[in-house]
């Protein structure tokens, strides 16, 4: 395949990449890469393919924009949509209703899509980097498996706790922004029916002291978008303090301590019994029905990481590897691919020259990284410490470059 608009690199300039990090935006950059020429492999650290059960995705064009180029998926027959922003009080009373319709879908429909358009054969699971090494010419990848792999560009999309990144700025750090997301899904055919009136055809936020939550329809895990047998997914952000109430909250069940999130079924009871107790005395009864009905919530660290620099001679960092930002915007993704894009551009304007190429295309990258994080961060802010977020306001609406772009998507 070929990249619409793009051209292709000549035979004699085609660099070889390696892809670190074999999810969404690993493999967005490794086919958008191979399409204008380049030779490509994925090494994922994972020793199974990825897998992220209820995980909902809000659509921006930019997320898939390579599915749609190619004609890979039918995006309207596996995605969900809401027309309406709406805002609930405590009560369950509607305080501000506008119509602005977002697109939804699954982790697991993205990936594997582009999985299968990528192929396995050079797809390397069970790889995580060890070490990385460079010089004028060449970059020498080490594994733990007691492996190398030699490239001319490396391209790191090894995610939040990226390797790679610690490798080039060892002195980065994530900071934590106080508080965390609890996440869970629920079969629709498991909600009463009032609360289903209450959520249809709905983006739904309840703001309330210290806290916000929001509900939204996605994809059931087997793709089904039927109205009454999706999934109605749940984000609720709930501050913790730093320190001793964190570590506690990231303790699995097996008493290890987790960094950034804690997967379905490793929440300790105490903790379940408290977020179930806490739903129902603070949150609509529409929304704290979904909290309460989640069988495995899982939580997510709300963290901010930012890059001095994206390029390092032959080595870039992408997506979440450079910029960890909130999710407030529902854009981190697109942002991922964003770069990616960008990324292959800028290959060819440059003939295959790779540090030429990285030199480019880092500046407007690392623009757009800390517009995004800033925007995240005051939206979080806002919700979680100021109490300032004001019901129905533009300004809070999904969206890459500004509120909004990813709005009423043409899906083909």
């Amino acid at each position: 395949m070929t990249v619409p608009g793009m051209g292709r690199l000549a035979e004699t300039r085609r660099p070889k990449v390696a892809v670190l990090g074999g999810s969404l935006i690993g493999l967005t950059a490794a086919l958008v890469l191979r399409d204008v020429g380049c030779d490509v492999d994925v090494y994922e650290r994972s020793r199974a393919p990825l897998e992220g059960r209820g995980v909902g995705i809000v659509l921006h064009p930019m997320t898939v924009r390579y599915l749609l180029d190619h004609s890979l998926l039918d995006l309207g027959t596996v995605s969900t949509s809401a027309a309406w922003h709406r805002y609930l009080d405590r009560d369950g009373a509607v305080l501000s209703e506008d119509r602005r319709r977002h697109h939804f879908t699954g982790y697991n429909t993205l990936y594997g899509s582009l999985l299968a358009a990528f192929g396995r054969e050079r797809y390397h699971l069970d790889h995580e980097a060890t070490g990385i090494a460079q010089d004028d010419d060449r970059i020498e990848l080490t594994f733990a498996d007691g492996t190398s792999a030699s490239c001319d560009l490396l391209v790191a999309a090894d995610g939040v706790s990226s390797f790679a990144r610690r490798a080039v700025l060892p002195t980065v750090e994530q900071r934590y922004g106080g508080y965390v997301a609890w996440r869970g899904v629920v079969d629709e055919r498991e909600l009463t029916p009032a609360t289903s009136a209450a959520l249809d055809d709905s983006l739904t936020y309840h703001v309330g002291a210290g806290t916000h939550a929001l509900t939204y329809p996605i994809p059931n895990y087997h793709g089904v978008v039927d109205t009454g047998r999706r999934l109605m997914n749940l984000v609720w952000y709930r501050n913790v303090p730093e320190g001793e109430p964190l570590a506690d909250l990231l303790t699995d069940r097996a008493g290890r301590r987790r960094d950034v999130s804690l997967p379905p079924g490793a929440v300790r009871d105490e903790y379940l019994k408290e977020l179930r107790e806490i739903a129902l005395s603070d949150l609509p009864p529409p929304v704290a029905e979904v909290a309460t009905r989640s069988a495995t919530p899982f939580v997510q660290v709300i963290l901010d990481v930012e890059v001095p620099h994206m390029a390092f001679g032959r080595v870039c960092l992408v997506g979440d590897a450079a910029f960890t930002v909130r999710p407030h915007a529902a854009a981190a993704t697109a942002k991922g691919a964003a770069d990616v894009w960008a990324l292959a551009a800028a290959l060819v304007r440059h003939d295959g020259d790779v540090e030429a190429a990285l030199g480019d295309w880092e500046p407007p990258q690392l623009e757009l990284g800390r517009a995004l994080l800033r925007r995240n961060r005051d939206l979080g802010e806002g919700a979680q410490f100021r109490g300032d977020w004001v019901c129905g306001d533009p300004a809070l609406t999904f969206g890459l470059h500004r509120p909004g772009d990813s709005a009423d998507m043409h899906l083909s």
